[in-house]
């Protein structure tokens, strides 16, 4: 049992840590659920409940940060709710043109979306390029923070 234990928790911290990248999977959420798999391999006695509450407070900071990126991409460049929409469908649609798409494709929705509505290609322009740094910023802090998790769950179990 404890074999299976630790290949969930393999695949759950590499699903988790390209899901943090890639939209429509809970990348931060798969990286804890993972590690807790890790601690259950040996029935918690490496890792108990302390580290794992960081861990779990970690995971719900991520949620955090992607409300504020977005808030603040939103803010700053006064971008309309339809703005919002177009870069969550790119999102949505980049997932199948690769690695780029997921990167190209939220940018072009938040200027299609802000452009239909203001029909301002400057001012669309600068809506697409804040919420696609708003994001990129996200995306590199739950990276951080999904590495410090497994950091943490390693000095947890070998010291």
């Amino acid at each position: 049992m404890e074999i299976l234990f630790w290949i969930l928790c393999f695949v759950c911290v590499l699903v988790g840590v390209v899901g943090t990248i890639l939209p429509m999977l809970p990348g931060a959420p798969l990286v804890f659920l993972g590690l807790l798999f890790g601690a259950w391999a040996n029935d918690f006695e490496k890792v108990g409940w302390i580290p794992l509450t960081i861990l779990a407070a970690l995971t719900a900071f991520t949620f955090v940060i992607d409300f504020i990126a977005t808030k603040i991409g939103v803010e700053k460049t006064g971008a309309s709710s339809l703005a919002a929409i177009g870069a969550m469908i790119g999102m949505v649609l980049g997932i199948f043109f690769g690695f780029i798409g997921v990167f190209v494709f939220p940018f072009v929705g938040a200027v299609l979306g802000e452009y239909i509505v203001k029909r301002d290609a400057i001012q669309a322009g600068k809506v697409g390029l804040g919420t696609w740094l708003g994001m990129v910023i996200a995306i590199a802090a739950k990276l951080g923070i999904n590495f410090a998790m497994i950091g943490i769950f390693t000095v947890a179990y070998f010291f």
